[in-house]
């Protein structure tokens, strides 16, 4: 898997929101200084989050950003969906929807089982556990391995 670029800032932007005091609005332009995301990349990356329902926008003197729902109710999985769409996809496909022969046909299950172990962590790390540093155990488990750190 690929994690994208729009999907790193975006959960980084998210981090930033729950973590600022008060949960007041956070300007586009702070949120790219704290994190050193580029001004234009992450106005696309908020409208998407936005139209998913993830974020909301306030205008005027104090007006910025802030989370739509409780940080603990947005997952990972709900960010990536918003800003790049299906954890897994086959040539724009998801993994249900394309066929194969017969010869090929076991890769669709490869497919699919890869998908529900992406959703096995992202669907169990919230914005709120992010922003704390505290994973699940189930993710930090994951980690321990040594095996888990090596680029193969």
């Amino acid at each position: 898997m690929r994690v994208s670029a729009k999907a790193d800032y975006a959960l980084r932007a998210l981090i930033e929101m729950t973590r600022s005091d008060d949960s007041r609005p956070v300007s586009a332009e702070e949120l790219g200084r704290r994190q050193e995301i580029p001004h234009g990349f992450l106005q696309a990356i908020l409208a998407d989050l936005r139209r998913a329902g993830v974020v909301v926008s306030q205008r005027g003197q104090s007006g910025g950003w802030r989370l739509a729902r409780k940080p603990a109710d947005v997952s990972v999985a709900d960010v990536i969906r918003a800003v790049d769409g299906p954890l897994v996809s086959v040539y724009g496909l998801r993994p249900e929807a394309v066929t194969y022969n017969e010869s090929a046909e076991v890769l669709q299950h490869v497919w699919i089982a890869a998908r529900r172990s992406l959703r096995d962590v992202f669907e169990q790390v919230s914005i709120e556990q992010l922003s704390a540093g505290e994973l699940p155990e189930a993710v930090t488990k994951r980690t321990a391995d040594e095996d888990a750190w090596a680029p193969h």
